[in-house]
């Protein structure tokens, strides 16, 4: 059963009616750019097809209403007194208190999710765009995919605490089928890039968990804004190596510079590579990413380690990486599609052996961003 499917019926047994509307609202898999969007860089993730979805109908009391697969109690807040508390229901309130400048309409929802939370594929931008959609639907709001997506960043920013970029958003809202795409966190726009023919995609789950606003994530970009003060540039999106090496900085900070200035230029070279079906120079420069992303930013993990070494040792694979903000969850690989079976048969026994955690490995596709699921 689909997640919308699964979503119609908890709304129809929680509120005994059907939902006039379904939205859903992919999660992604970013193939390589890591922590480069807050710091006004590249990235190059695609959505993929996992979705998280939302059955809904209006209400006339400025409520909104809702309930989830793993909450089944229902939850309720007023648009007109927002206020702080915790758990999920909070990117809901952040979506709301974004749009508060506009006139919106309380809903009853009901949401199920094929997207693991906490396993780096932002579920927390997909919970966003499907509710900004779900606003835009009942309250009668033009859908602008990138202005929408600038709204959940800040829902997350503004009212979740989580410091995070604009790139969860961007791709959840504006992805292609099919297709990864090149995005510039400064100005916001992007360059759809197909796929290699003959390869696919494997997200790599560790089985590891971690909550991004308890984490060290907000610390990396406070380091980051450091660096950037230090180096007299408004975003490291403008510093060089060069400028780096003759700044004498804090050896921790010269590190997290490093890594966003040579994550740059390798996620441009990437996108090149993935243009012309170069998957061999691809896979390296993941290879490449994974290994900063663990040494000079310090955001990985003993369990993500040894998935992308097992994945990168294995015939078949042009080059794994953790994917999303880190510390735990999961890898992505470049595979082969004729080695897939035999690639995903050799590495998750590797990877329990030298880790102890029961991992996962799925093929992923690359879909269009948020969308109308259709009425119920």
């Amino acid at each position: 059963m689909t997640a919308a499917d699964r979503a119609r019926l908890l709304f129809r047994s929680t509120y005994d009616a059907d939902p006039s509307v379904t939205v859903r609202a992919p999660g992604r898999v970013n193939l390589i750019g890591e922590h480069t969007d807050y710091n006004g860089g590249f990235v190059l993730p695609m959505a993929i097809d996992a979705d998280l979805v939302i059955a809904a109908r209006p209400r006339a009391d400025g409520r909104v209403q809702v309930v989830s697969e793993s909450q089944p109690e229902v939850a309720s807040f007023s648009l007109d007194e927002l206020e702080r508390g915790s758990g999920w229901t909070e990117y809901l309130k952040g979506v709301a208190f974004v749009l508060a400048g506009q006139p919106l309409t309380g809903w009853d929802g009901a949401i199920a999710s094929d997207v693991a939370d906490g396993a780096g594929l932002s579920s927390s931008a997909a919970i966003e765009l499907a509710a900004a959609r779900v606003f835009s639907e009942v309250s009668g709001l033009a859908w602008d995919p990138t202005a929408m997506a600038v709204a959940g960043q800040r829902a997350e920013n503004e009212w979740v605490g989580m410091n995070s970029g604009v790139m969860d958003q961007l791709i959840c809202a504006t992805g292609l089928a099919g297709h990864a795409r090149l995005i510039d966190c400064r100005d916001l726009t992007g360059t759809d890039v197909p796929l290699v023919a003959g390869t696919a995609v494997v997200l790599l789950d560790t089985g590891t968990r971690r909550t991004l606003v308890d984490s060290e994530y907000n610390a990396r970009r406070s380091d980051c804004e450091r660096a950037a003060d230090r180096l007299g540039v408004a975003q490291l999106r403008d510093a060089t190596l060069d400028m780096v090496a003759t700044a004498h900085l804090d050896e921790r900070i010269e590190r997290r510079a490093r890594h966003v200035i040579r994550e740059n230029a390798r996620t441009l070279a990437a996108a090149t590579a993935l243009s012309t079906g170069d998957a061999a120079t691809f896979g390296d420069l993941m290879n490449e990413s994974h290994a900063s992303l663990r040494d000079d930013f310090e955001v990985s993990s003993p369990a993500l380690d040894a998935m992308a070494r097992a994945a990168q040792a294995t015939p078949g694979c042009y080059g794994a990486r953790q994917t999303g903000g880190g510390f735990a969850g999961s890898c992505v690989a470049l595979v082969a599609e004729d080695a897939i079976e035999g690639f995903i048969e050799a590495v998750l026994p590797e990877y329990a052996a030298a880790s102890g955690e029961d991992g996962s490995a799925s093929v992923v596709e690359a879909v269009d961003g948020v969308s109308l699921a259709g009425l119920a």
